[in-house]
């Protein structure tokens, strides 16, 4: 049994040490928000934050993430509250499926964390994430939108 942080909240989960994180929260504590979409940490849209680092959850132990702060798309809104990257992506129709959002979502929120006003140089380094729509002109306008809040 190990105890994991998520969002603020600790879960007691019955799993081996070596399942992936990916796993252990969408199966486990029950937030779906994190998806699953290759397996081998290329495509982004398992990515979530342990300790405010942007990480590929399906690539990452759970053992590797006991005693730290795994945030999710799900606690990324604060206080009722989107956030800014949220909010861009709203305001810019960035989504067409959605289905890989929520990782590209977390990794620009983390991007934004370390770089403020990111240039089209760092958002190409930063976001390695797939979309298979191809929405990526709208994701780099609601980047700098997200930048600019």
């Amino acid at each position: 049994m190990a105890s994991l942080t998520i969002n603020g909240r600790s879960y007691e989960i019955d799993v081996e040490p070596d399942t992936p994180l990916l796993w252990a929260i969408r199966e486990n504590a029950g937030l779906t928000g994190t998806k699953y979409g290759c397996g081998v940490a290329q495509c982004g849209a398992c990515t979530v934050h342990v300790d405010g680092q942007q990480v590929r959850s399906c690539s990452m132990a759970l053992s590797e993430a006991i005693g730290k702060q795994v945030t999710t798309i799900e606690g990324l809104a604060s206080e009722g509250a989107v956030h800014k990257v949220q909010q861009a992506w709203i305001d810019h129709d960035v989504p067409q499926c959605g289905y890989c959002q929520s990782g590209m979502i977390m990794a620009v929120a983390a991007l934004l964390e370390t770089i403020p006003q990111p240039t089209d140089e760092d958002i190409d380094l930063a976001i390695t994430n797939i979309c298979r729509c191809g929405t990526f002109q709208q994701v780099r306008e609601a980047i700098h939108a997200a930048a600019s809040a």
